[in-house]
């Protein structure tokens, strides 16, 4: 498998591309609109075609490049089925694998952040969303989040997978760039070692968190795979804008 991780700093986001060494055909999993020329970049850089955009749920923190790399690239968007989207040309189905070239990747349901949130899963990694983070985990106060679904979602299926297997978030915003489901079961200090369900849904609600400064835009820009607002105030025209620079994760 051809991998690699790219990081757009305005959302702290990661975006992953993954493609099939033998046939040339890549996929990237949660592209992020100012960076979208940059992921092309790559793709292209590297001698493959692009052939499909997977968003792991309907994102609150930036808007999707799906549809500007469908115009692009012609690359077909993939989301959750459960978000019935009309833009969406792959309705993404737990335990229906996507098959990108001689690549497999198995999107698992995992709710909690969202009610409609997925992960994937690719031979020896797995992709989390905003499900399972680093040392920590997604929100659960908007968008159908639930504090007891994501404790049964992340404990029942992530912590199901091998221990070995790698980690791999949507965000981080300490620099980090995998890990592992073992080291998430043993450290996280939200989910991890013996944390009951109890102590976990009383720290989710009292996180106190300020309500994000996207979300009356992300959402229904992602809601259309990828548009950008005509009303954006300028303080948030930086996640629509094109970066300047991005470094690579």
């Amino acid at each position: 498998m051809i991998f690699r991780q790219l990081f757009e700093p305005v959302s702290s986001t990661y975006t992953y591309l993954l493609a099939c060494p033998e046939t040339g055909e890549a996929a990237l999993i949660d592209p992020v609109m100012p960076a979208w020329q940059r992921d092309l970049q790559v793709v292209n850089s590297l001698g493959l075609k692009l052939v499909m955009t997977i968003d792991t749920h309907i994102h609150a923190d930036h808007i999707t490049s799906a549809s500007m790399l469908r115009r692009e690239a012609g690359s077909r968007i993939a989301v959750p089925a459960l978000d019935a989207l009309p833009c969406a040309d792959v309705p993404m189905e737990d335990g229906l694998p996507l098959q990108i070239g001689g690549l497999r990747i198995d999107p698992m349901h995992t709710p909690g952040h969202t009610d409609n949130h997925f992960a994937l899963v690719a031979g020896d990694r797995v992709f989390t969303g905003d499900a399972l983070l680093i040392d920590g985990c997604g929100r659960t106060d908007f968008q159908s989040g639930d504090s007891q679904v994501l404790y049964e979602t992340v404990r029942g299926k992530l912590f199901g997978l091998p221990g070995e297997t790698l980690v791999y978030p949507a965000h981080d915003y300490q620099g980090r760039w995998v890990s592992s489901i073992a080291q998430e079961k043993q450290r996280n200090p939200r989910l991890g070692g013996d944390r009951t369900l109890e102590e976990f849904v009383e720290l989710m609600a009292n996180l106190n968190l300020p309500y994000p400064k996207f979300i009356d835009y992300a959402v229904p820009g992602n809601k259309a795979c990828g548009e950008c607002p005509p009303d954006l105030p300028d303080h948030l025209r930086q996640y629509c804008h094109e970066m300047a620079e991005s470094p690579q994760g």
